[in-house]
């Protein structure tokens, strides 16, 4: 799938992260609560912070790629899951979890963060269809389509640890 991706659209994906992947991100990255998604568990032995800069980063590459808003893309795409709450012991809210993390998330993020519209929906929508309305914008589209590869990777165990491992690494994590 990734191969796909990468001779359809050309990409070079080396982990590595440029400077202007570090701009979009860093306020948000370098924040405690951020951080935090560290400590809990996401798909397997991979933690919410690592799913979320996976996909952030992926989503910034293709947006940018595709002439999309890669700034928003990346951001939208970190906080996505933006819950604080591991799900797999319990949740502080009533329902699914698949159901209602994406308004807890959202609710979360505007907390702490300055959203745009494009982030917003990025964050509500990344669960589509569950969410009944679909994604307003192609980058919560992206977001939303990239979330579900990593997710799938990480959840057959094809994901490298390594190329997370790289990204953590240039945001001192």
């Amino acid at each position: 799938m990734v191969q796909l991706i990468k001779s359809k659209l050309r990409l070079k994906i080396d982990f590595k992260p440029d400077e202007e992947y570090v701009d979009c991100i860093n306020d948000l990255i370098s924040h405690e609560v951020t951080r935090s998604m560290e400590y809990y568990k996401h798909h397997r032995d991979v933690s919410c912070l690592e799913h979320s800069l996976y996909v952030s980063y992926l989503s910034y590459i293709i947006c940018k790629k595709l002439g999309l808003d890669y700034r928003s893309a990346a951001r939208g795409g970190l906080l996505h899951d933006f819950y604080l709450y591991d799900w797999h012991i319990g949740k502080p809210y009533k329902g699914l979890h698949g159901f209602i993390h994406p308004d807890v998330a959202l609710q979360n993020a505007g907390k702490y963060f300055s959203l745009n519209s494009i982030e917003r929906d990025i964050i509500k929508k990344h669960m589509w269809p569950l969410t009944l309305r679909p994604p307003k914008y192609k980058e919560s589209f992206v977001v939303l389509m990239v979330d579900k590869y990593c997710a799938l990777m990480e959840i057959i165990k094809l994901v490298r640890r390594e190329k997370i491992k790289k990204l953590k690494e240039n945001f001192g994590i």
